[in-house]
């Protein structure tokens, strides 16, 4: 393991647990996206994201970043973080200034602390190659002053994903460099044929959303290439009401991605590769993956009779015996107020049906 340079109280972790509730819909509503489902078991995926950080950051330097919307959500999943360590926007305003917000909130605890930022809603089962993993890039980040990411090796020419090209193996001091790399670009969501080609360069990895820093790292680059989000930061170490402070400047702030506001622009980049398994859970196509699977291939988290059916995906709330004759290729989900039958082709466009149903569905 590489050595630690930093004490774990000086480690904080932001967790984006914010995002719609339409790629799992009926199940998903806006109050209830997919970081908070019971999709694998009785915990949610955003529960499983804080317990994932037992032992790596202390409870007390989680933030939670989510929404009005579902805010009450949140807290009722998580009563063990401190109440005041759960932040609502006021508005949606994309990642930069989410991550601003959180930034600013690290530096009045500790200006000189390190951060991560996770997303809430991916699936990752093995913990302890997870804190592996971060430990490194939380090492590197300490030791380069570098933004760090984390990478997912592909294991298909997903064109759903966002890339990262790596160049040279990364040197840093008192790190062990063995799966670090400096980052050449980010590339965009690139259309099957581009996605094959950068699989058969072995030099991308998927861009895996997760991004490691020092906070006068991230200050220092977000100065010089987004100077509203830094000047943002300061009144807030300033602030002596930071809720206030947030609600008064948050909706002024430019709505950018963090990728395109700072991770393309840059000094150094460094990009270390994942050593745990990994799935964002894109849709219901993703979800089928960890239900059962009767002899026709029917993925199902339910009671199932089938004849002449295959490649069906079925999951219910209801508690219902579902039953499918002459079949194929479909995705069945039921709740108690609706019901959704679609082709597997077509698991992408749920959330483009969402917009329109009845608001009481949403």
């Amino acid at each position: 393991m590489p050595s630690i340079t930093h004490a774990p109280t000086s480690r904080y972790a932001l967790i984006l647990a914010g995002g719609s509730g339409q790629r799992f819909w009926p199940i998903s509503r806006d109050a209830l996206p997919k970081q908070l489902l019971k999709l694998f078991g009785d915990k949610t995926l955003l529960e499983m994201t804080v317990e994932r950080l037992d032992g790596l950051v202390p409870k007390e330097n989680i933030l939670v970043l989510t929404n009005k919307t579902q805010e009450a959500g949140v807290r009722a999943l998580l009563p063990d973080l401190p109440k005041e360590n759960i932040i609502a926007e006021p508005e949606k305003r994309d990642t930069a200034p989410a991550i601003a917000l959180a930034v600013g909130w690290v530096v009045a605890r500790d200006p000189a602390a390190t951060m991560m930022v996770l997303p809430a809603d991916h699936l990752i089962q093995n913990k302890a190659e997870f804190q592996r993993t971060l430990s490194t890039a939380m090492d590197a980040a300490e030791s380069g002053n570098a933004l760090v990411t984390i990478g997912v090796k592909p294991t298909w020419p997903c064109p759903s994903f966002g890339y990262i090209e790596r160049g040279r193996r990364a040197t840093l001091l008192n790190v062990d460099c063995g799966g670090l790399y400096e980052v050449v670009r980010f590339r965009e969501k690139p259309n099957p044929d581009l996605a094959e080609h950068f699989i058969s360069q072995g030099t991308f990895t998927w861009n895996a959303g997760m991004f490691i820093w020092t906070i006068p790292a991230i200050f220092s680059e977000m100065s010089r290439h987004c100077p509203a989000l830094a000047d943002f930061i300061s009144e807030l170490r300033g602030s002596k009401d930071f809720m206030a402070t947030v609600n008064k400047q948050f909706g002024k702030l430019p709505k950018l991605s963090i990728d395109y506001a700072l991770m393309e622009r840059s000094s150094r980049v460094l990009n270390v590769e994942a050593t745990f398994d990994w799935d964002d859970v894109g849709n219901w196509t993703s979800v089928g993956r960890y239900l059962q699977k009767d002899g026709g291939g029917n993925q199902h988290n339910c009671a199932l009779s089938q004849i002449s059916a295959a490649n069906n995906l079925v999951f219910s709330q209801t508690g219902q015996h579902v039953a499918l004759l002459g079949v194929q290729d479909l995705i069945v989900v039921s709740t108690k107020d609706a019901l959704l039958i679609t082709s597997r082709a077509h698991a992408e466009n749920i959330k483009k049906l969402v917009d329109q149903l009845p608001k009481e569905l949403k």
